[in-house]
């Protein structure tokens, strides 16, 4: 079960990221050149945000049954001492949650915008930031606080 979440998660994770690049873009491109908020970009709006939600589900459910979580919150005093546990403890999840909760915030408050500027923008700067987040909360090779191969 834990192998089948974790091929799920790691699948997701690309949909999620290429979404929300995609939809920056269009975002992006929508507000700068004023476009018309066409039925495609609520698509593409409303697919970034269910795409995340999936991934929230895998990554809650990896994350229930990761044995580091599970030492992380049994050692509780000695683990928070080191960093890459520490990471994948609580830092991780608590950076990819409130990511989730600005693409939910952006998705629910561009889909009410009556102006289509409004909606692009609303789009960008919510999902722009999660993208931050994201990185920040990746254990990208070179980060002090875990790091893990690009490729597994």
């Amino acid at each position: 079960m834990y192998q089948t979440l974790t091929f799920l998660h790691s699948t997701v994770r690309w949909l999620v990221l290429l979404s929300l690049v995609f939809s920056i873009l269009r975002a992006y491109k929508g507000y700068f050149k004023d476009l018309k908020f066409s039925a495609s970009d609520n698509t593409l709006r409303h697919w970034t945000a269910t795409i995340a939600h999936i991934q929230l589900m895998l990554g809650i459910a990896l994350y229930s049954q990761s044995p580091i979580v599970k030492y992380f919150w049994k050692n509780f005093q000695v683990a928070k001492e080191s960093l890459d546990l520490l990471f994948f403890g609580l830092i991780h999840i608590v950076l990819m949650l409130i990511s989730i909760t600005l693409i939910t915030i952006g998705s629910a408050m561009a889909k009410r915008e009556l102006s289509e500027k409004k909606k692009f923008r609303t789009m960008l700067i919510y999902y722009g930031i999660a993208l931050i987040i994201i990185f920040l909360a990746i254990p990208w090779p070179f980060s002090p606080l875990a790091n893990r191969p690009y490729l597994r």
